[in-house]
């Protein structure tokens, strides 16, 4: 399918000049121990041979469930998980109102940089490389030309996404928003939940999920983008640590509160 979304790559981000300014560095070669270990990872856990063969059935094995969890419209998980946790925190209109700003402005910089990645790098996703595993050159990586990924098993008339693997959009977000969390509330510690985002017709056995820490959320949309099968481990960590340094620029350069000196005080700001 044509490439979806191309237009991100060259959108201006909305608190840098360039969306190359985060750029990932460049994938592992195909004939290097990384891209090999991920490669068989992928093959192994991310095929639909490797979920049960009714993938509706609940209860259903904690990887299949957590893969299917994380299948659906992240975006609108993540910002109903802030608006739940600004709930919860009892924040006031005004810090409610700046952190939903700032976790949004992190999270679509941070998808303009995945996708100046994605189309600066252009790099296969597992589904073309393990059908063509017998022909890139390196010995320790199988082909299997029917591979299929559990993607297209977990929701009905999904495939595998029409972008490049490197990296991830979903983690890229996902690094975004929980580093902005962890950021405003000066802790990674903090007992949260979250609601899929995918269709009523996907059972989801496990649903809201529960979390004590933000980075337990990040770790499983690291996991599940891999156990989905759309995608290598290296180009979900990769994604992540992307949104991180987006979050990071956002947070100590805008929206900050009233008489601030660069160092956040939201504890003592009165919301003007």
């Amino acid at each position: 399918m044509p490439f979806a979304f191309i237009f991100l790559a060259t959108t201006k981000p909305f608190t840098f000049d360039e969306p190359s300014q985060f750029r990932a560095p460049p994938p592992p070669s195909l004939d290097s121990w990384q891209y090999t270990r991920d490669y068989n990872e992928v093959k192994r856990l991310g095929a639909i041979e490797s979920h049960p063969a009714d993938p509706g059935a609940c209860p259903a094995p904690s990887r299949t469930d957590l893969a299917r969890f994380w299948s659906g419209n992240l975006i609108a998980q993540w910002n109903e998980a802030v608006r739940l946790i600004a709930v919860d925190q009892q924040l006031s209109i005004g810090k409610t109102a700046r952190l939903l700003a700032l976790a949004n402005l992190a999270g679509a910089d941070a998808a303009i940089t995945i996708w100046d990645s994605k189309y600066h790098y252009n790099f296969w996703r597992p589904i073309t490389a393990i059908r063509e595993g017998a022909l890139d050159g390196n010995d320790r990586t199988e082909g299997d030309p029917a591979w299929t990924p559990f993607m297209q098993s977990a929701q009905v008339g999904a495939q595998t996404p029409p972008y490049p693997d490197y990296t991830s959009g979903a983690n890229g977000v996902t690094g975004a928003m929980v580093t902005m969390l962890q950021l405003f509330f000066k802790t990674n510690k903090l007992e949260f939940e979250i609601y899929k985002g995918t269709a009523a017709s996907v059972p989801i056995c496990t649903n809201p999920r529960l979390y004590e820490r933000f980075s337990d959320a990040a770790d499983e949309v690291v996991d599940a983008r891999v156990w989905l099968g759309i995608h290598f481990r290296f180009a979900d960590e990769a994604a992540r640590r992307q949104g991180t340094r987006v979050s990071q620029w956002v947070f100590e350069r805008f929206l900050r509160p009233v008489h601030d000196d660069h160092h956040d005080r939201d504890d003592k700001d009165d919301d003007r």
